[in-house]
């Protein structure tokens, strides 16, 4: 896990916006190969000294992009800035659109206030630190304030093969970090519409379905990993990742730059033939306008069916779908079958059920997916079985209308997906979440409006060569386009088929099973967040904690007494007890059913014995809190009983060190009156990963 490191951009005098001096030409010396700052003039793809570059185009762009985000000046933002042309250009602009009325929009450093350009330190060159203080010092001289956020690696440096993949997760890991601690929910990111097309080529080679080939969205939430609250579930809104140069290429980048007297950095190690992204830049870098141009209308229209099908997605959720607060859903089969939805969005629904409830964020793909499709296609559904971290079936008493989707435990889970504890560095909530919500709010309704037709869309099934073909069969691509993209694609494909990274990174990172036996120790008032799925948390309470039967209330005044201490006395619960948090199994609903059943303290010190293996526990300690126990599991088999049984199995349930079960927050059992627990369904990710927009 990374850790962040934030060192303060050095306060400097503030200079007029866009009259920056220009900065002396710098050599940085690498271990392999040298990078160079470049100034306007010194790059082969920078607009000629002589060309006037109209500013004031790009700034009514940005702004109208910016609008569609949802998003107006006096939000706070943050901004990825690494130094080159691209992030360059994206402070320029976000400086102007913030601070359009300059004198007025300054905090007490003579920044621009509610912006923050936050500069990534991989640590992986010796050169690294001082390249970052120089991009800091020229943001800052843009009325930028900035920080530095240093990588730690406490597994040493990622290897080749994975450098890029590995950097990006750590990228987005610190950014993530510091618009937490900085209290911003929104983040600027500098993609373009080459970057687009970059990835398109790459999903191609990677056989992606139209979905993937539309590319990067316009808008998207990205969620920690991390809880950042110690006492408290918090909301989580993710952070707001914007991208609003989509419109705009790699020359339009050195022209903003240019236009505005920016320096910034050009890293030859693009140049590099090792890594996929870099072979088709060149190969798209050196191609003919018309072929990029051409290019672009594929992605366009590949964004196009994308923003249909969510919406159709969108819409079979809130009709044919109930989640419940217990962690499982139930798909009414027959409301999804009354109209023809087409197989693409019904397999893109089917994911995002099943994504939403195991918390994985895994692609369904091939026989899976055809095994999903089939089994929500057929009526009535008679079978069972576990597919992507759930296990499907159909829903008790549905006659098979109905099917029933809730966590498999047992299925391969990714190692930060288990029972995670919390992380306490951080004790506030990331911007206002009200105005996060009016921000999303605003951008979905423009998203909304700009939802195409049916009849408007194309490619809603097909490969990617075929997808290809229809682009050609449509006149959106010529014969020479349409053969050079599938030149590239077949290349790369045999370059994907020989590489070996996919196989290193994931015998490095592997996965593990969220089995029956895992479980972890759980502090008195602290928050476990177990599977990415529930909060849970307990504590001892000196007053009763819930609303109790007239019995439990008789109950209750015999234990009156015993509130002013800091434990239990009667069954000798208290806060340094050791509690461990797990899930539910089949012998914890027998120890509710025989526990249920005992009329007499005796009868259930009798049976406590014979379900605890022989556990010692004096009967003068446990009589006062026996009968108390027995109402409460009297009570939670009732809720029980209105559970499937399959889904039981993700309930969290507390046990002490030697295993006996103190409590299933989920059903309100607990042995104990002055025992207070809760286990809060609260999903890391939300339904659909939150917020995403193709326009």
């Amino acid at each position: 896990m990374a850790r962040a490191v934030i060192l303060p951009s050095q306060t400097s005098t503030q200079t007029l916006l866009f009259a920056i001096p220009r900065i002396p030409l710098t050599i940085w010396k690498l271990p392999f190969m040298s990078r160079q700052v470049l100034c306007k003039c010194s790059s082969a793809q920078a607009a000629p000294a002589a060309a006037v570059v109209d500013m004031a185009k790009y700034k009514e762009a940005f702004a109208r992009r910016m609008a569609m985000a949802g998003l107006k000046p006096h939000h706070r933002l943050a901004i990825g800035v690494s130094g080159g042309p691209d992030s360059m250009a994206l402070c320029v602009l976000s400086a102007h659109w913030k601070a359009q009325d300059f004198s007025e929009k300054c905090d007490n450093g003579g920044f621009i206030d509610g912006l923050l350009a936050i500069i990534v330190d991989h640590g992986l060159r010796p050169e690294s630190k001082e390249e970052a203080n120089t991009v800091s010092n020229r943001v800052s001289k843009m009325g930028i304030r900035s920080c530095i956020a240093c990588c730690d690696w406490p597994d040493g440096h990622p290897k080749q093969g994975h450098l890029q993949e590995a950097a990006r997760d750590m990228r987005y890991e610190m950014f993530q970090n510091i618009c937490i601690q900085n209290r911003i929910g929104v983040l600027l990111i500098a993609h373009h519409a080459d970057d687009q097309a970059e990835l398109f080529v790459l999903r191609l080679s990677r056989n992606s379905s139209v979905l993937g080939l539309a590319g990067m969205p316009f808008t998207s939430q990205i969620f920690s990993t991390h809880t950042h609250s110690c006492t408290e579930v918090s909301r989580n809104h993710g952070i707001l990742v914007v991208r609003p140069l989509l419109d705009l290429v790699k020359e339009d980048m050195y022209k903003i730059c240019e236009g505005s007297n920016q320096v910034w950095v050009e890293d030859p190690t693009n140049q590099s033939q090792l890594y996929a992204r870099n072979r088709i830049r060149l190969f798209l870098k050196d191609s003919t306008c018309a072929f990029r141009s051409e290019l672009q209308a594929v992605i366009a229209a590949c964004r196009k069916m994308r923003r249909y099908v969510d919406h159709i997605c969108s819409n079979l959720i809130s009709q044919a779908v109930t989640f419940t607060d217990l962690g499982y859903a139930v798909i009414d089969l027959e409301i999804l079958n009354q109209s023809e939805i087409e197989d693409i969005c019904m397999t893109k629904f089917i994911a995002l059920v099943l994504k939403f409830i195991s918390q994985r964020n895994r692609p369904i793909r091939g026989s899976t997916s055809k095994l999903l499709l089939n089994y929500v296609r057929t009526l009535p559904c008679k079978t069972s079985f576990t597919a992507a971290g759930c296990y499907i079936s159909p829903a008790p008493g549905s006659r098979g209308m109905k099917a029933l989707v809730c966590v498999s435990v047992d299925s391969p889970l990714p190692l930060k997906m288990g029972l995670s504890r919390l992380h306490f560095q951080v004790e506030q909530e990331h911007s206002t979440p009200d105005e996060i919500e009016q921000i999303i709010s605003d951008s979905k309704s423009c998203a909304d409006s700009l939802v195409p037709n049916k009849s408007d869309v194309h490619f809603l099934e097909g490969n990617p060569e075929s997808i290809l073909t229809g682009a050609r069969k449509l006149g959106m691509i010529s014969e020479s386009t349409h053969t050079n993209i599938l030149l590239l694609h077949q290349e790369e494909i045999k370059n994907f088929k020989s590489s070996k990274v996919a196989a290193d990174y994931k015998s490095e990172h592997g996965v593990k099973s969220a089995s029956t036996s895992r479980s972890e120790q759980l502090q008195p008032g602290q928050i476990c967040c177990f599977m990415d799925r529930f909060f849970v948390v307990w504590n001892l309470s000196e007053e009763d904690t819930d609303d109790a039967t007239s019995e439990e209330a008789n109950l209750d005044g015999v234990l009156e007494a015993e509130s002013r201490y800091c434990c239990c006395r009667s069954c000798g619960f208290g806060h340094d007890t050791v509690v461990e948090v797990r899930n539910m199994i089949e012998p914890d609903w027998l120890y509710l059913a025989n526990l249920s059943k005992c009329q007499t303290s005796e009868n259930f010190q009798e049976q406590r014995h014979s379900l605890d293996n022989g556990l010692e526990q004096t009967e003068e300690k446990t009589n006062k809190c026996l009968d108390y126990a027995r109402l409460s599991a009297q009570r939670a088999l009732v809720s029980l009983r209105s559970i499937p049984l399959a889904a039981r199995r993700g309930l969290p349930v507390l046990v002490n060190g030697e295993g006996l079960l103190l409590s299933i927050p989920s059903i309100g059992f607990k042995h104990c009156p002055r025992l207070a627990t809760s286990a809060t369904f609260k999903p890391k990710v939300p339904l659909g990963g939150g917020h995403t927009s193709f326009i």
